[in-house]
């Protein structure tokens, strides 16, 4: 919507206005009665990378226990290259 002041051009729009758009309906929920819900792909992805996230938590709780215990053991050994080669890439890149 834009408006004119004597002849003169105003600022335009204003805001983000959109035309509602038209939902589309299933003919057959209309007919038995029954709602109908459809997610986006996108949806479904985030869903999926959350399930995934929760089995990797799992694993990697697993995973400190079994360094915890070890390490009261007394029965841990890392791995000095690993170690050194992540101190080295932690100071070169200042991360």
């Amino acid at each position: 919507m834009s408006v004119e002041f004597f002849g003169i051009g105003g600022p335009g729009q204003i805001g983000n206005l959109k035309k509602p758009q038209k939902v589309q309906t299933d003919k057959n929920a209309e007919i038995t009665g029954q709602d109908k819900v459809q997610f986006s792909s996108v949806l479904q992805d985030v869903n999926k990378a959350k399930e995934t996230s929760q089995s990797g938590d799992i694993e990697r709780a697993e995973r400190i226990q079994q360094i915890k215990s070890q390490i009261q053991d007394g029965s841990y050994e890392p791995d000095l290259k690993k170690v050194s080669a992540s101190l080295l890439q932690f100071l070169v890149e200042g991360r």
